[in-house]
C-alpha cells in the first residue's frame, strides 16, 4: 500500500485548466461518495482550493488504483478526457507524495509562502473524507502527520509570522500601532472587489466587530457584507461615515481619488481631532495624499505597505531551509513508522519461524550426539553459531523488505516472502 497524488496547482497549470477541474464543496462530497462506490477498498482525500486541486489515494493492491485509474475517475467527474488530465496534472507516489502533502499543509507550496489558510483547507478536505467514509488507515495517518508537521513549522520558524500581502500588513502591522483593539472601533471598507474581500477577512480575524462596506454597486457591496456578516450602506453615505470612522480602508478601482483634500477638509473639522487611520490600498489611490498632512490623520498608501511586504518576504526566505528541514524530518519519521507497521508482522513471523527451526535442530543435535553433559560454555557457543547463521540468512531478505517499504512498494516483496516461507495471511 502506498500513497499517491495526482493534481495541479498555480505552479504548473493555467487558471483556465484549474477552473475545469475544480470542485465545489458539494461536488467534493459527491465525488468522494462515487469513489467509494467504484473503489470500495480504496481511500481518497480530495483537496480543492482556488489555487490547487489534488487527489490523494491509496489501495490495498497498488495495481487496483494506479495513475491511469485515478486520472480516469477525475476525468469522468469533470467531463474531461483522460489525456487532458494526464497531460496537465502532476503525479507523485510513495515518499514524494508524503513530502509534497507535508509541504502543502505547511504552506511552503503556496502562492504566498506562509499563508495560514491552506492548513485549514487541508483539514477540511480530510474531515470531509472522514465524514463520507473515503478516508482509511493510511490517509488517516498521513493527514494527521501533515497537521503535526505544519504545526511544527508554525511553532519553530517565523514563516507564518511574517505578513507578505498588502491587506495582512495593513491590518496586522499598521493598525496595532494606533489602536490596541478594533473591537470598539468604527471601520469603513470602500470597495467590494478581491482586495476588499481579503481586507475584510483580516479585519474580522483582528477582532473588528463594527464594519461597514460601501461600494458603488450596492448589490455587490451587500453580497460581500452578507458573506462576512457586516453592515452595508449606500455609496452616497461615504462622507458621513468618514466623520464617524476610526479606520477607513480604500480598495476601489476608481480612476480618480474618491476623496480629494477639498472634500475632506470640512469632514475633518467635524471630527473634533479624533484620530483617523486611512489605509489606501487602491491603485490608483483612493485618497488625495495631501489628506495625510492634516492633524490627527494618518494615511498609509500602498507603496508604504508594499515595502513592508518585501522586507517580510526576505525574512520568510531566510526561514525556508529550517522549514524544509522539519518537513524532511517528519517525512522520514512517517515513512519509518509506516514501514514498521506494514512489514512488522511478516518480519516477526519469519523470525519466529526461524527461531523455532533453530530450537528444534539444536535439540536434535544435542540428543543425537549425546551432548547433554557437555561444557555449558561449548553449548552456548553452538547456540550462538546457530543464531549467527539465522541472522546471516535473514539479513538480505529483511533488508530488502525494509528498503522496499521505505519506497512505498511493500506489497510485492511482502507477498513474495509470505508465500516463499509459507507464513500465512496477515
Amino acid at each position: 500500500m502506498k500513497l499517491q497524488m495526482i493534481g495541479c496547482s498555480h505552479h504548473d497549470a493555467a487558471v483556465e485548466f484549474r477552473e475545469k477541474v475544480a470542485f465545489s464543496g458539494d461536488q467534493v462530497t459527491a465525488a468522494l461518495a462515487e469513489f467509494r462506490r467504484q473503489f470500495p477498498s480504496c481511500e481518497l482525500v480530495l483537496l480543492s482550493t482556488c489555487n490547487r486541486i489534488e487527489l490523494y489515494t491509496t489501495a490495498p493492491d497498488d495495481t487496483e488504483l494506479d495513475r491511469d485509474a485515478v486520472a480516469q475517475f477525475l476525468a469522468d467527474q469533470q467531463r474531461l478526457t483522460t489525456d487532458e488530465v494526464v497531460d496537465q496534472m502532476i503525479y507523485r507516489s510513495g515518499t514524494e507524495a508524503i513530502e509534497h502533502l507535508f509541504a502543502v499543509a505547511s504552506s511552503l507550496d503556496s502562492m504566498v509562502v506562509g499563508e495560514a489558510q491552506i492548513l485549514s483547507q487541508v483539514k477540511q478536505a480530510y474531515d470531509r473524507a472522514c465524514h463520507v467514509g473515503s478516508a482509511g488507515p493510511l490517509t488517516h495517518s498521513v493527514f494527521q502527520s501533515a497537521n503535526r508537521t505544519a504545526k511544527r513549522v508554525q511553532q519553530e520558524t517565523s514563516i507564518h509570522r511574517r505578513r507578505v500581502s498588502v491587506p495582512s500588513v495593513a491590518v496586522g502591522e499598521v493598525i496595532p500601532e494606533f489602536f490596541d483593539s478594533l473591537a470598539d472601533k468604527q471601520v469603513v471598507v470602500c470597495g467590494a472587489g478581491e482586495m476588499g474581500e481579503e481586507t475584510l477577512r483580516y479585519l474580522q480575524q483582528a477582532g473588528a466587530a463594527n464594519i461597514t462596506v460601501l461600494n458603488r454597486s450596492y448589490d455587490r457591496g451587500a453580497e460581500l457584507a452578507k458573506q462576512f456578516g457586516t453592515k452595508v450602506d449606500r455609496w452616497e453615505t461615504l462622507r458621513d461615515h468618514i466623520v464617524t470612522a476610526d479606520v477607513v480602508v480604500g480598495t476601489t478601482s476608481a480612476s480618480e481619488p474618491i476623496i480629494e483634500l477639498a472634500d475632506f477638509e470640512p469632514l475633518h473639522s467635524r471630527r473634533n481631532h479624533r484620530v483617523l487611520l486611512i489605509l489606501d490600498l487602491a491603485i490608483p489611490r483612493d485618497f488625495d495624499p495631501a489628506i495625510g498632512d492634516l492633524s490627527s490623520v494618518y494615511l498609509y498608501a500602498i507603496d508604504d505597505l508594499k515595502a513592508a511586504c518585501e522586507r517580510n518576504q526576505k525574512q520568510r526566505q531566510k526561514e525556508w531551509p529550517k522549514a524544509k528541514q522539519i518537513i524532511d524530518e517528519e517525512t522520514k519519521r512517517f515513512v519509518q513508522a509506516f514501514q514498521h507497521r506494514s512489514t512488522g508482522p511478516v518480519i516477526r513471523r519469519l523470525r519466529d519461524q526461524a527461531l523455532e527451526l533453530k530450537s528444534d535442530e539444536l535439540q536434535r543435535l544435542v540428543g543425537k550426539l549425546q551432548l547433554d553433559q557437555m561444557d555449558p560454555v561449548v553449548a552456548k557457543e553452538i547456540e550462538k553459531s546457530f543464531d549467527r547463521l539465522i541472522n546471516k540468512l535473514l539479513h538480505p531478505p529483511l533488508t530488502s523488505i525494509r528498503d522496499d517499504a521505505a519506497e512505498g512498494h511493500t506489497r510485492g516483496l511482502l507477498e513474495a516472502v509470505r508465500h516463499l516461507f509459507n507464513l500465512g495471511d496477515e
